[in-house]
Parts: structure tokens; sequence; C-alpha cells
């Protein structure tokens, strides 16, 4: 055998020892027979079977043991290889022309020699070392390949350790036997080989088809029958021939057309009919076929894509259609009242007239005593038709709302004595277009209110608001004493001694010089200051509470516009409203908040447009910031956290989104927001304003109203037509310096600020007080307490310190679990989850061409691998399948990289904002279980029918779907942890890097089996292995043993895959959790 074997020689020799015993099993004929002079007797057939049954079976159980890493059903397998009950002409043939046939086969110890030699020789198959009968001082012919002799003795075949001795009646072996070189027995050929007796070639002087020479100097010597059995590197030519089968190990037979045979085949199999075979064909031509399945799974994609494209646009016409009726219906609606009020006012008037016209007639010839009386009864029939007068303009009313469908409540009849009840226990009763009317109805309403009562106070627009129905939304007041923050990690200080307070139903401006803290301001607030240390006091409505609690009612609109751009404007407030609302919402309700969303802030027009991303275009850009304030708007916040949501925008639409939110101030949220540069009818409509100075400081925190006068006091005075909070930006940056008489400088307006409200004073700026004026000076009290510098601090250890620090900070918010306190029951995980899979099945239908476009690199690699790597049977196909895991785990990984590497700050802001991680990745795991069952497919359409295995279809795509879902695991892993180049470059690499530790032998088995392309390529070889019987028998042994490999595992090995792919799943959700990257 090979030198791969010596490691295993005594396991090998055992397997020839069991080889041998059932080959003579397989045999009718005698055994153990001894042999003088006289030929043996010859037995019966159908006793000698029965004997043979009985040895064989009571050597199963030890061929189990030992070989059962390649022999998986004993008695399938040695049927496959020595089961002759078909065919036995060539075993009469032998014996009639051999009377001696049984004294002439081999015993365990001959064969153990034979493949101890083999092993020991180092591959070398025709010569074998010295022995008994075959030594320098011994040589008979039967020694010489091809010959065997008979023994005199008694022999025992299942003697291990004795060789019988072999020198009589040497004699060529018979057809369908191989007698090797250097010992002096025949071995029965095993089935799918072709053995037939060697004829002398004249031309090379060796015999065919076995190329073995006759010995020198002996004319009366024979070619005779096969020399050896062993893998087909070593004994191809004892193979059957590719496009011939073999039924019987001394016959060989011409493929017919329409049928094609492998090497070492016993029988020729069918092709299919879409294949073409020929005469001697040794392969199925199936690449029509591939291809056929390739453009079926075409089709089906395209139908697929088209039938749900098809339903999502079905059901958005038909929303529009019932949203476009109820609109029409609600401004029919709002306009029929406003006739009916201008009637009545047109009515009320010509009343009061002629009533007036009456009273003077009558007046004059009545006498004053009487007048009195008259004047009771004008004042009561004055009443009286002003009553009549409304109850008939009321049934108008009530006609017009009954023929615009009741609008106003889903009243059912216009004698509805209850409509507010009515209209409330209806939206859990009602239809699409119901639903429509209902907030469309709602809108127009408020609309008419809002321009009826611009001037209203806050208590007066919250009863507007609230007029048709009791809506209640909890209210959240900020209060901020000497707040202090500082980073850890370089003790940078950000914010400095900011006090003050965010009122509910105000909206607070933030503004200041670049770097004075604006966004940081916000953040701490936010409660989002990892990695810093905060001191002083946060309040919510009065009590020390972690603002954490209330962030199911908090709205944070990020600087950036972080938004899902492949789906429309419309689907992105949905999904924010469906997981962040309340769970006990009515649908109706939040249909309501939805369209007053997109009718605030002017989206009407985009409402089913793309968002759009950088490479596809979508809507504009204000109109991108708007959607972004949307999102936290629809989930009807009680804080509402802005970061510079005007910027980029033009003054229209700053104006616009400026509206909006003073209507939500209306509802008494707390709106506070960082804006630049506004304009002055912008600025004028906030209601309080914090200026920060450059180091965190605040330099004024008050109304807007009240701001100029505060600085006029300083003897700082804007000038005409200049935009006030631009020169107050400019004298904090120190771009223009303050013309005073007091002589105040930039620098010093925070102080004077805290002297200005009776503020401590740190003391690290006690030392400004002696160059002010001493007319702002009050009294100062002591300071909060300072931070120390330590010349540490900035070293490096104080900045190691400072990243532990803020990894501790990251960790423990992002595990910590707050008390909630925002009394609003959101959606659980699987609602959430079920929001999410909405939400990811429309992303995936709109990146279809990106699926195509991984589809078809997927075929193309098929086809290539497949052409150059054909299945090799002397390998079992692993050279083939090796490069296919590397592509297959190439292009898997790089795929799943899109799942979560595109959408980090969407998942970060939908996390901190209390949506649910498992649910989020949950739902893009499963659509992408539809990649995992595709891509197998289009690979296998390719690879599968170039390069032609001999296993199944089915057990490759099992198997294929199994390493797709474990590298789509490990690219989740990649996406989540590092950046998208270094993910890519990871999964570029670890599959060639593993797939090469997995096939190096000197590699220890602990650090192979760590490899998931081991137990990939193992579970291919497994299902190819089987295929191999017969004559294969040792190739397949052979294969398996090299590599370590036990034909009973692939249940295993598809196991391990799959655990593989969920560990990596709960690793990348981990590490989703835990990270907080940027």
């Amino acid at each position: 055998m090979r030198l791969r074997w010596a490691s295993a020689s005594a396991t090998t020799a055992s397997l020839a020892v069991a080889v041998l015993l059932l080959f003579i099993g397989r045999l009718p004929l005698g055994r153990c027979q001894s042999f003088a002079v006289n030929p043996p007797p010859v037995f019966p057939i159908a006793q000698l079977n029965g004997i043979v049954d009985d040895l064989t079976h009571s050597f199963f159980p030890v061929i189990k043991d030992h070989f059962g890493f390649c022999v998986k059903d004993v008695e399938h397998d040695w049927d496959q290889t020595f089961n002759y009950t078909k065919d036995r002409d060539f075993l009469l043939t032998c014996a009639d022309t051999t009377l001696d046939l049984s004294e002439r086969l081999c015993s365990a110890a001959e064969v153990k020699f034979y493949f101890d030699s083999f092993i020991e020789s180092d591959q070398n198959t025709k010569y074998m070392k010295p022995n008994k009968n075959c030594n320098s001082s011994s040589w008979v012919p039967g020694c010489e390949p091809g010959w065997a002799s008979a023994s005199p003795e008694m022999v025992d075949f299942k003697d291990t350790n004795y060789i019988p001795t072999r020198t009589l009646l040497s004699k060529p072996c018979c057809a369908g036997f191989y007698c090797p070189f250097g010992i002096t027995c025949m071995i029965p050929c095993p089935l799918g080989a072709f053995c037939p007796l060697a004829k002398l070639n004249g031309t090379t002087d060796l015999c065919d088809p076995y190329n073995y020479q006759l010995p020198p100097g002996k004319s009366g010597h024979t070619c005779g029958g096969a020399d050896i059995w062993a893998d087909v590197d070593h004994s191809g030519d004892l193979f059957c021939p590719a496009g011939y089968f073999c039924p019987s190990t001394t016959v060989k037979n011409n493929c017919s057309s329409g049928h094609y045979c492998r090497r070492g085949s016993t029988y020729e199999k069918s092709c299919l009919k879409s294949s073409r075979c020929g005469t001697n064909s040794e392969h199925q031509n199936i690449t029509v076929l591939g291809a056929l399945l390739m453009v079926a799974l075409i089709l089906l994609l395209l139908i697929i894509y088209n039938f749900s494209d098809q339903i999502l646009a079905y059901r958005e016409r038909r929303q529009a259609k019932s949203r476009e009726a109820a609109a029409a219906v609600a401004r029919e609606a709002v306009q029929a009242r406003e006739r009916w009020k201008a009637a009545k006012n047109i009515a009320v008037r010509h009343a009061i007239g002629f009533h007036n016209q009456i009273s003077r007639t009558f007046s004059r010839r009545k006498s004053n005593k009487l007048s009195e009386p008259h004047k009771v009864v004008d004042r009561s029939g004055e009443s009286t038709s002003e009553i009549e007068e409304l109850s008939i303009l009321g049934s108008v009313t009530r006609s017009s709302e009954q023929d615009s469908d009741n609008v106003e409540g889903f009243r059912s009849s216009s004698g509805d004595k209850h409509p507010k009840k009515n209209a409330i226990k209806g939206k859990h009763m009602h239809t699409r277009t119901q639903i429509f009317k209902y907030a469309y109805g709602e809108i127009e309403k408020e609309k008419v209110l809002q321009q009826e009562k611009k001037d209203l106070t806050f208590s007066g627009v919250i009863s507007m608001a609230t007029k048709n129905e009791v809506r209640t939304r909890s209210v959240i007041e900020v209060t901020f004493k000497d707040l202090t923050l500082v980073l850890k990690r370089n003790k940078k200080q950000l914010l400095k001694s900011v006090t003050g307070k965010l009122i509910p139903g105000h909206v607070t401006a933030i503004m200041g010089p670049s770097g004075a803290g604006k966004t940081t301001f916000l953040t701490a607030l936010a409660g989002k200051t990892a990695g810093c240390q905060m001191t002083g006091l946060v309040l919510i409505n009065g009590k020390v509470e972690p603002i954490h609690s209330y962030k199911k009612i908090i709205g944070f609109v990020p600087q950036d516009d972080i938004v899902h751009g492949n789906l429309s404007v419309e689907e992105n407030l949905w999904f924010s409203a469906n997981c962040r609302l309340s769970a006990d919402m009515p649908k109706a309700d939040k249909v309501l908040i939805v369209e007053r969303t997109i009718e605030s802030l002017g989206l009407q027009v985009v409402r089913s447009s793309l968002v759009g991303t950088v490479e596809k275009r979508g809507v504009s850009g204000g109109q991108r910031k708007r959607v972004n304030v949307g999102l936290e708007m629809v989930m009807e916040p009680s804080l509402l956290i802005l970061d510079e949501p005007t910027s980029g925008l033009d003054s229209s639409s700053s104006l616009l989104l400026m509206r909006a939110l003073r209507r939500e101030a209306l509802e008494g949220v707390n709106v506070c927001m960082v804006v630049h540069q506004p304009s002055y009818t912008l600025f004028n409509m906030f209601d309080d304003l914090i200026l920060l100075a450059k180091g965190g400081l605040i330099a004024y925190q008050g109304s807007v109203k009240k701001v100029e006068e505060y600085f006029s006091g300083l003897d700082i005075r804007v000038p005409d037509r200049v935009n006030p909070p631009d020169y107050f930006i400019d004298i904090l940056e120190g771009i223009v310096k303050p013309s005073t008489s007091t002589g105040v400088k930039s620098n010093q307006l925070p102080l004077l600020w805290m002297l200005h409200n009776g503020y401590d004073v740190p003391l690290d700026m006690q030392n400004e007080l002696n160059y002010i004026d001493a007319s702002f000076r009050g009294g100062t009290g002591s300071t909060i307490s300072d931070l120390d510098e330590e010349s540490c601090a900035t070293g490096v250890w104080g900045d190691l310190k400072g990243s532990l620090e803020e990894k501790q900070d990251k960790l423990e918010h992002n595990f910590s679990k707050p008390k909630d306190l925002a009394n609003r029951r959101t959606p659980g995980k699987l609602m959430q989850y079920k929001f999410y899979l909405g939400r990811v099945s429309k992303q995936r239908l709109r990146e279809a061409t990106a699926q195509a476009v991984d589809y078809l690199i997927l075929g193309l690699a098929g086809v290539c691998l497949g052409i150059l790597g054909k299945a090799n049977d002397s390998n079992l196909g692993i050279a083939g399948y090796t490069y296919a895991i590397i592509a297959v785990s190439l292009l898997g990984q790089i795929g799943a990289l899109r799942s979560f590497s595109l959408e980090k700050l969407q998942y970060l802001r939908e996390r901190k904002s209390g949506m649910s991680s498992l649910a989020y990745f949950l739902a893009r795991d499963t659509i992408d279980h539809f990649n995992t069952v595709v891509k197998p497919v289009v690979f296998l359409a390719m690879f599968y029918f170039f390069s032609n295995p001999r296993s199944s279809f089915a057990d490759n795509y099992i198997v294929f779907l199994a390493l797709v879902y474990c590298v789509t695991g490990i690219g989740y892993t990649f996406a989540i942890c590092f950046q998208p180049g270094s993910a890519q470059l990871w999964s570029a690499l670890l599959p060639v890097v593993l797939t090469l530790i997995a096939t190096q032998k000197k590699n220890s088995k602990a650090l192979t089996n760590l490899c998931y392309p081991k137990w990939a390529l193992e579970a291919f070889v497994i299902i190819n292995a089987e295929r191999y019987s017969g004559v294969w028998l040792i190739t397949r042994c052979g294969v398996l043993l090299k590599f370590n490999y036990d034909i009973n595992n692939w249940w295993l090995c598809l196991t391990v895959l799959f655990l593989y792919g969920f560990v990596f799943r709960c690793i990348a959700f981990i590490c989703l959790v835990l990270l907080n990257k940027k």
C-alpha cells in the first residue's frame, strides 16, 4: 500500500486478513483440505455456500471494530465487493481447470505478509521482502507475478502467523484472481475489476494489460493472471475501464448508447433524457440540465420578486386611494361647516336687525308702563329665535356630516346622542377608509382651530388640542444645576457649572460658537455621557431620577440624518410609530399621528418616495432632514431633543419645521434644540434661549424676549439691521468686541451671568472678579469642588485608565436596566420582531439588484470550479470540493456583511430609543435564511453539473446548506465587530487560511477540528466515498485514512457546521449589544 498508511500498518494488515477470509467465504468451494498427490474432493455448491456464510458472518464484528472508519455497512459493502452469486462462471471455470483451487488461495498470514511488505517497501508494489517460499535459496515459478503454487500442508486460513509451504505445481493464476509478485498464492479480484489472463506483447515483451515482465531464461514460463490489487493509483490496470462495465471479474462489455459507465462499474447506468450519451460513454453530459435548473431558478426568483413588488404596489395604491378620498371628504366637511357658520352669522345678524326694527316701531306706541314687560318678551323672543335658528342650522350640520360619512367620530346615524363615545368606540371597529376619514377630519379641524386661535396661551391651546377627545401625554421638566462634564481619558472639561431649566410646552434654543459644547450639553441631558465624569444635579420633574427611565417618551434627533434610505418616507415614519407608540393605542390614533406628522412637516408630496442613499438619489436634503425629525415626532415624546435640525435647510424649510415643533410644544412637549444662525423670524418663534460660551459655560439662559434687555444692561446693544443671535455669537466667538463703557469682555460674560443670578463662582474663575466693575459684582458663594489637575492625568497611565473607565461605562450603560417611569407600554419583542420582519423584507426586495449580482458571481464561480475541479476518482474529488468550500465561504461571508455593516448608525439610534436588539437581529437573520437556501442551489446548478461527481445533488445541497449557514454567522460577526474594509479583508482571508490548516496532515487534530472547512470537506468526501465500492474499497479506505476521516461522521459534520453557525450568531449578537462603534 501507500506510505500514507505506514502509521497504521497493523490495522491495514488486519483489514487484508479480513478481506481474504471474506474472499474465501464467497467462493463456492471447500477449504482447509489437505493436498498430497490426489486432488481434493469438490463439495456441492449449496453445501459450500452454507459453510462459507457461517464463516464470513463470524468476522463481521471484527471488521466493524477495526475498519469502521471506511466501512459503514459491513454486509452491504462486502456484498458490493465480493458477492459473486450473480455470475459464478469465472469460479466454475477456475475450479474445472484447477482442481486444487482451495489449496492455492492465500491464508491470513500470507495476506498480512503481502500488505506489510507493501507498506514497508515504501509503496513499491512490484517486490515483496523475502519469505519462506520466495527467497534467495528458494524461488519457484509461483513466486513470479501472475503465478501461484499449491501447498502439501493442511492450510489453516485463519492463522495470521504461520505461512504454509507452497512450492508444488506452480502454474498461472486463474482469470478473475490476482497473484502478487513474491508470494505463491491467489487472491480473488473484487467486483468492478477486470482480471483476464495476461497476454504477451511482442513489441514491449510485457504481459498486457498488467505490464509485468516474464522471468528471463525461462522459456516455458508464460503470462499469468493479474499481479496486484491496491488503490487506483497503483493498480489502475486492474479496474474495469471507463466506458465499459464488468458484470464479473472476467467479462468486459461495451457501454451501450443511452448509458454511461464510470471506471470500475459492474453495470451500466441510464442517462437522463436531457443528456446525450453515445457508445462507451464515461459520463453523462448534464451541463444542459444545470443550465435549465439555473433558468428555472432565475424565473422563480423573478416571479417572487415581481409578485411581491406587485403586492406592495397594490397595497400602496389602495392606501393612497383611500387616503385621498378621506382627505377630500374631510375638506368638504370643513367647507360645509364653514358655510354653515357663515350662514349662521348672517342669519343672526338679520334676526337682530329685524328685532331691533320691530322694537323701535312698538316702542313709539306703547306707554312707558308697558315697556318693561315688552322688553322682557323681546329678550325672550330673541333667545327663542336664536335657539330655533341654531337648532335648524344644527340639523343642517348633522345632515352634511351624515353625507360626508360622519367624519368627526364614525357616527353611524345623524341622531347619535353620544357622538364622542361612539367615536372612540368606533376606532376599534374600523375599515381603512374610516380610519383615514377620522384622521383627516381631525387634521382639518385642527387647522381651522389653529387659524382661529393663533395667539392662544399654552393652556388655551392645550384645551384646543384636546377639544374633541381627552389625550394624555406625560410632562417632563428638566432642571440642571452646576452641571460639569469632564472626559475621564484626558481630564478635558467639556461643560462647567451649567445651571438652568427646560420647561414643558416651551421651545428652547441652544446657541453658541463652535466648540462651546452645545451637542455635549444635549448628550448630557439625554444621559449619553459614557466615558465622562459628570458632577452636579439633573432633576426630572424635581426628582433625582435617571433620564434613562424615561427613554420611551424621550425623542433624540441626531445631527446626522440617520434614516433608512431604502424605505419610503411613510415607511420610515410608520416603523418608528409602530415600535415606539403605546401597544394599547388604537390603529386609528396611530394613523392620525403619522398623517399629522407628514402634514405638519410638509412631506405629503414625497410620502411614497424612497428617502435615498449616497449611491441612489432619493428625496431632497431638506426633506430628508424633516424625515429625521419626524421619526421622533411620531412617537409622541414628552421631551424632544434635536441637534441642529435646521442645518442645511433654507428659510422656508426651517420655518416649516419650526411650526411643526411649535405645535408639539403646544401639546406640552418640552422641545430643546441646537440651532446655528437662525433668521430673526425663526429666532422669535423660540420661547427660551440657552447661550453657551467657549469652555461649556452659560452666558445667558432665559426668555428670548428678555435676552436683548439683559445684554443692554451690560451695555451691549444690538446694532440696527443686525440679527441679535448672530451678533451675540460673534461676540462670544471673539469676532466682534463689545463696545461698552463698562469694559466688559467676551470671556467675562459667563461670569457676569453667574453674578447676575447669584450662582457660585468656581475657584479657577475667582481671579476674574478683580477685573469686573464693582457694579456687576454680587455675593459670591462658595464654589463647587474644583478639579485638581495632576501630572499623570495627561500621561499614558491616565489615558489608559480613562479608556478602561470609558469601556466600563459603556458596558454598564448597555446592560443596566433602570426602572421604567415612562408609563408607556410599548410593543414587546415578538411584535417588534414582526415589524422588523416586514421592514427587512421590503429592504431586501429593493436590493434585488445586489442580490442578483451575488447570485451571478456565485454561478460563475460554480462554472469555473466545476470545469477546473473535475471529480478525480483517485482522491474522491477532494481537490474540487476544497476550492468550492473556499469560494462559497468567501462569497457567503461577503454577502452576509451587508446585513449589519450598512446599518450600524440606524441600529444604534433605534437601540438607544428602547427598541429590541434581539428582534432586530432575529429579523435580519430570518430574512437572510432565504439566501441560505437559495445560494447552494445557484452554486450547485453550475458546479455539480460541470464537475459531475458521483454523489447525489441532494447530498451536496445539504452540505452546502450547512456551509452557507455557518459562514453567514461568521460574516455577521465580522460585519458587527469590524469596519467594512476590515470585515471584507477578514472574509477573504479566513476561508483560505482555515482551509489550508484543515488540509495539512502535519497540523494537530485539535487545531484541525477547530476549522470549519475540515468538517465541510469531510462531509463532501463521505457522501462521495459511499459511492465508491467494490474495486474502489481500498482507494476509499486509503483516502479516508489519509485525512483521518470517518465515513460514519456525516451527520456529525453537518451538526458541527450548523453549531458553528449558531455559535457565531450568538457571538455576533453579543457584540451587537456590547460594541458601540461609530
